[in-house]
């Protein structure tokens, strides 16, 4: 959106956009942003939050009175509304895997076998919501998986996406992952917040400590972009990133 407001900004519309990630902001210069620190996928911060939202979109239309510039990139100053206690009963059938693989199993073994136990999950919020956010990168969810475990070692795996910088094939393989496990993991019965599944994501599953892992290597490669996203992005601030 950022790089679509130049266009329109040249043909006399005036723009303010959002942005999730501050550093695209910072290069690409739109007109005006106004950058949120909040997850990705929710520029308004939270769900069923309207008043909260209507701060943030007041805020980034205020921008359009401003007579700084030619750049205005302004911070909002509040986090998203934490869960609501209605949404903190707890998982009704908390997913439940085999036991803990044995040491020498791996950490992609691990994970590849943790995906496949997901598998009927992930089926059933594909049935029930007829879409799914999975499919980024193009790659099978192992495949994905495969690529982006990659890059835990000095030479990663040839990128599945010539056409692609190997960052942005990291990015769009990752993305995979994540969704592919929000999606598993909210199609279980009972109610749960967007954050207990984040939670259990980073903190309770193979994938979580895999990513771990990978972020922790990407923040030394030599491809500057992919040190960005491991420092700034990849690691949602609530799980200390």
């Amino acid at each position: 959106m950022s790089a679509l407001a130049h266009y329109f900004e040249e043909e006399g519309l005036a723009t303010t956009a959002i942005a999730l990630v501050r550093e695209h902001a910072e290069k690409i210069r739109p007109p005006r942003a106004l950058w949120v620190p909040f997850e990705l996928g929710r520029p308004l911060g939270a769900p069923d939050e309207p008043e909260f939202q209507k701060q943030v979109l007041r805020a980034a239309l205020a921008l359009l009175e401003s007579s700084a510039g030619p750049v205005v990139l302004e911070d909002f100053p509040d986090d998203a509304p934490g869960a609501k206690e209605e949404d903190m009963t707890g998982w009704v059938c908390p997913v439940s895997f085999a036991p803990p693989p044995a040491e020498d199993q791996g950490p992609v073994t691990a994970t590849l076998q943790e995906i496949a136990e997901l598998s009927p999950w992930y089926q059933l919020s594909l049935d029930r919501r007829k879409r799914t956010m999975v499919g980024v990168s193009g790659l099978e969810i192992d495949d994905a998986t495969r690529y982006v475990a990659s890059f835990l070692d000095e030479t990663p795996a040839e990128n599945p996406m010539p056409d692609r910088p190997a960052a942005f094939a990291f990015k769009d393989a990752f993305t995979d992952i994540l969704a592919y496990y929000s999606e598993a993991g909210t199609a279980q019965p009972g109610t749960r917040s967007s954050q207990e599944v984040q939670d259990w994501f980073w903190q309770q599953t193979a994938a979580g400590k895999l990513m771990l892992a990978v972020q922790d290597a990407a923040r030394n490669s030599a491809d500057a972009d992919l040190r960005i996203f491991a420092e700034k992005t990849m690691l949602p601030k609530t799980q200390g990133g």
